[in-house]
């Protein structure tokens, strides 16, 4: 990444009365609707990413866009300083500004990363293929798959990025890719319309440029700092805690219904209950699923100042949904569930079923925040004599073992569809390219917090599955 220093010259070009103005409407295009929309002040927003990072990151965003700019017919900051003053640069330096004048910042998806020497940029939105950027610094940070908001500038033979790089969240990436696809369909319906109005053909050079995805980014700028900035102050003001659904809807509740056997009821009669009612699954003697109607709903959507729930659901192999499980213990019948909703639908239902054959049902329930609790408060296992080796083995092992079993069982993040099945798609196998990118680019950050798992190796995944070549 090239120095701020190669552009002290242009900074204080910024400062000219026929520049001044102009940049301070760009910086507050880059800024303020983040401040409206958060209800706060630019003071604030400086405290709470504090003055380096909101000078790299903010700042630079803005004075960046500002460098390709044109005013009146055509005028630009960087013209004009090359024209005037560009006797006084280096020749990389001059370069080096050429290139970002005409840059466009876009939303990449990096790989490949080589500490101190490179990386490779995949472009999200106009597509193509990766391209190798020499960096020393970014690479520091950056991790397989991370995906960031930058400018990428040709310097002669090499690609570089420029200084205003903005890390952006999968979830918060995934929102301005979808925002950015609406705007470009849009686009396409104006450019045929403007085509129609002049009687030009729609693939005349000069109208697919006004229409082009680059001159939509270019547009784009300062709603990709935006909402940049939105969610990174909400994720730091506000931390996504744990929001966790069934697929109804319902708040996870681990609720156990305990039904005592009337004294006269045997296990027989139960099952001979239990046999007339078509939703309820015979597994073994003792163990009855209880399956709902009808496919899981989608997740609900994160609003804003909340965290975005997370889905948990349970499948039969055939994708059927899983609302419950009854188990007989003894002289017990347990029902069990994830919500009150339900505990409360599978009391009614097995009241109706079993009537007297059970007696009034004891209630347990407990949150998910209890369970974690308990767990935290579990005293910690038993030091294990092993050597770094040997623990990274073991935990690598038990890692394999869990993504080999993961591969066959229904997801519901793949429509209930197991990985190795999803691949027989085009759509499913985007779908699982993109959890295995997630996995590997998790697993990258939990570096220094666990090791183990940062040093584990996904590629034998994507082997299996099939996907090399589209690990890129």
């Amino acid at each position: 990444m090239p120095s701020a220093h190669s552009l002290r010259g242009l900074m204080k070009w910024l400062t000219r009365d026929e520049w001044r103005d102009r940049f301070a409407e760009v910086y507050d295009a880059h800024l303020q609707p983040a401040c409206k929309r958060l209800g706060i002040d630019v003071d604030e927003v400086v405290s709470i990413l504090g003055q380096d990072w909101f000078m790299a990151t903010i700042w630079g965003s803005a004075f960046e866009d500002f460098l390709t700019r044109e005013f009146d017919g055509g005028h630009n900051i960087v013209d004009d300083y090359l024209k005037r003053r560009g006797w006084k640069e280096s020749a990389s330096t001059r370069t080096y500004m050429t290139a970002l004048r005409a840059s466009v910042a876009s939303l990449y998806e990096v790989s490949d990363i080589a500490k101190d020497t490179s990386f490779r940029a995949r472009d999200l939105v106009r597509g193509g293929n990766p391209i190798l950027i020499s960096e020393r610094s970014a690479t520091r940070s950056l991790k397989q798959w991370d995906r960031i908001a930058a400018r990428i500038v040709q310097v002669g033979s090499q690609a570089q990025i420029s200084g205003a790089l903005l890390p952006y969240q999968h979830e918060a990436s995934e929102d301005i890719l979808k925002l950015l696809r609406n705007v470009a369909k849009r686009t396409d319906k104006e450019r045929q319309k403007l085509a129609n109005k002049v009687g030009s053909d729609v693939n005349h050079p000069a109208i697919i440029d006004g229409f082009s995805l680059t001159a939509m980014l270019r547009a784009a700028a300062p709603m990709i700092t935006t909402l940049w900035l939105i969610d990174i102050i909400d994720r730091t003001v506000d931390p996504p805690g744990l929001d966790v659904s069934n697929t109804e809807g319902d708040d996870l509740l681990f609720c156990a219904v305990h039904f005592p056997l009337a004294t006269d009821a045997t296990a027989d009669d139960i099952r001979m209950a239990l046999s007339r009612c078509p939703a309820l699954h015979q597994e073994t003697a003792t163990f009855w699923n209880w399956l709902g109607a009808g496919k899981p709903i989608k997740p609900l959507r994160r609003q804003k100042g909340k965290s975005r729930p997370l889905t948990f659901a349970t499948t039969l192999d055939d994708g059927s949904p899983v609302l419950g499980g009854l188990e007989l213990k003894g002289d017990t019948l347990v029902l069990s569930g994830n919500s009150q909703g339900r505990s409360n639908r599978g009391r009614a239902l097995l009241s109706e079923l079993l009537g007297g054959l059970v007696g009034k049902p004891l209630i347990e329930m407990q949150a998910l925040d209890q369970v974690i609790s308990l767990r935290r408060d579990f005293p910690p296992p038993p030091e294990l004599n092993l050597t770094e080796d040997e623990r990274r083995t073991v935990i690598h092992q038990s890692l394999t073992r869990h993504y080999w079993d993961m591969l066959d069982q229904p997801a519901p993040f793949l429509g209930n569809k197991s990985p190795r099945a999803a691949t027989r798609t085009a759509k499913g196998r985007a779908k699982v390219v993109d959890w295995l990118k997630m996995l590997e680019n998790h697993a990258a950050k939990s570096a220094g917090r666990n090791d183990d798992m940062a040093t584990f190796d996904f590629a034998w995944l994507w082997t299996e599955l099939g996907l090399n070549d589209l690990r890129r």
